[in-house]
């Protein structure tokens, strides 16, 4: 029942090595993060829409030459009409917060996915940590997810998905933190009694449970920001009660402890979906209390619908402007649209077989722009969205692994970062023809980073253990390649200046180009 407090003793060794990478992960992800000083790739949405937030609580629309006008200076050259979006509110909120201290420039809307691409590193460091009850372990989930090519992209640029990865996270790493807490409870209910066990009996009711209500707060955020965290939340939430299934059978409530799917899985209900509800209904709060909003006055203006008869002007037009990105979402337009040309089925997502362009200038000639080319040679500029590629190969083989030793060597441990990224995963098979990109793959691979380090410490071994060396060796040996391979693929992350063949050098698959 005290599953992992002897482990995790040293807290302040923990807290230094979490500090000092998550610092190191900051810094080199700040440098020149306003390069390249304009709206690229989807930058042309969101960064629009927080500026417009934080001036009048809903999206307007923009011209179509409103991203010179930006580039230039002129920022404030919106419609007066208000915009379909399609996506709640907190990504982009938090977005226009970096721009309203510094403001709308690049560094101004990259600020925040900033400081969230690098919170993430933090977060992941401390679950991993958990999880694994080894400070090591943590640490080098954290070393590899700061090098991530992908978590490094995406924390430099104005998108919505590292805000949600964050957010998933954290939720997952509060309900790792409840686990713990329950048994920790149930431990001192049984010393409190002087008993050995429950004899039978179904034991106390354990009211508080602070870090699940945190993890309804951080899934409401989740889903404040992209509506697929949704199934990340269903999947924690029945992990998490039969969770508490398990640690009543455990304090000795035998078949008793199936009462917990009534007696705990009801308040976890309150706690995870109703509570994550009312935080994502809040985060419209901008939309709901001004008038101006897309789909706004469609309940006053259709007083006879039952919604709005039953509910209210106010409720039946949020309910109708729901329905109405519910249907964008599933509908026909969208699955009928052309294919993206970097269009990537999911199926190839864990072994980056489609990396996302975010950002390229071509053909730079040679004199131009400092190109040093020769001959019919030329020069190119790209910011590539795509992982650390030895980092990601050797996370799917240790996902296979965690499998084995989830379910054969029944370690609930490998257990919840399997289901977490599964669950943020699996759904985007589901059957339709939209165009689907690599970056979404930024929710799955802090799970997946956290897999592979708790692998590595399979392979490291016990403080004891007599091939701690070798194993030691092999996993240095390993996080040292991925460090490398970040270096070497660098430049095409940040927009540096290549020559065209160096850039093609590190493109080792057709497919990525």
């Amino acid at each position: 029942m005290r599953d992992g407090k002897a482990e995790l003793h040293d807290r302040l060794a923990g807290w230094v090595v979490t500090i000092s990478i998550t610092v190191v992960a900051f810094l080199i992800r700040l440098v020149n993060i306003g390069y390249p000083n304009k709206l690229v790739f989807d930058e042309t949405y969101y960064p629009k829409d927080g500026w417009t937030l934080w001036k009048f609580g809903y999206e307007k629309d923009w011209p179509s030459t409103a991203n010179d006008s930006i580039t230039s200076g002129t920022v404030n050259v919106f419609k007066d009409s208000a915009e379909f979006v399609v996506h709640p509110p907190v990504g982009k909120w938090l977005i226009g917060f970096g721009e309203q201290l510094f403001g709308m420039n690049s560094f101004g809307w990259r600020f925040m996915p900033l400081v969230f691409g690098t919170l993430l590193v933090f977060i992941t460091i401390r679950m991993a940590r958990r999880l694994s009850r080894s400070t090591m372990v943590g640490a080098i989930a954290g070393i590899l997810i700061t090098f991530d090519g992908l978590s490094f992209a995406m924390s430099r640029i104005g998108l919505l998905d590292i805000f949600q990865a964050f957010f998933l996270v954290a939720a997952v790493s509060c309900v790792v933190a409840d686990r713990d807490w329950y048994r920790h409870k149930l431990a001192d209910a049984l010393e409190a009694t002087g008993m050995p066990d429950f004899g039978g009996r179904f034991g106390p009711m354990i009211w508080l449970r602070p870090w699940r209500t945190a993890a309804g707060v951080m899934f409401g955020l989740a889903l404040g920001t992209k509506w697929n965290s949704i199934f990340v939340l269903a999947a924690m939430g029945v992990l998490s009660v039969l969770w508490d299934v398990g640690a009543r059978r455990l304090a000795g409530s035998d078949w008793r402890s199936w009462f917990a799917l009534l007696a705990d899985g009801g308040p976890a209900f309150v706690r995870l979906v109703l509570l994550s509800a009312l935080v994502y209904v809040v985060t419209w709060s901008g939309w709901l209390f001004t008038s101006g909003g897309y789909d706004r006055q469609w309940g006053a203006n259709n007083p006879d619908n039952a919604w709005t008869v039953h509910l209210g002007p106010m409720w039946a037009s949020f309910l109708k402007y729901h329905q109405e990105i519910y249907n964008f979402h599933t509908g026909e337009y969208i699955n009928t649209l052309k294919p993206h040309p970097y269009a990537a089925p999911p199926i190839g997502w864990l072994v980056m077989a489609r990396p996302i362009g975010i950002d390229a200038v071509n053909d730079i000639k040679p004199g131009v722009d400092g190109c040093t080319a020769t001959g019919t040679d030329t020069c190119i500029r790209v910011i590539s969205g795509m992982g650390t590629p030895i980092l990601w190969w050797m996370a799917v083989i240790a996902l296979v692994v965690g499998i084995i030793w989830w379910l054969g060597g029944r370690d609930w441990r490998f257990g919840v970062p399997i289901v977490a990224a599964m669950s943020t995963y699996l759904p985007w098979f589901a059957p339709g023809g939209r165009s689907l990109f690599f970056f979404y793959a930024i929710c799955i691979i802090p799970f997946t980073v956290t897999i592979l380090a708790m692998v590595f410490g399979l392979i490291i071994g016990p403080a004891d253990g007599p091939n701690r060396r070798r194993g030691s060796i092999i996993v240095g040996v390993a996080v040292a390649l991925v460090v490398a391979n970040f270096a070497y693929i660098y430049p095409v992350l940040t927009d540096q200046l290549m020559l065209y063949k160096d850039w093609l050098a590190r493109m080792w698959l057709r497919s990525w180009i």
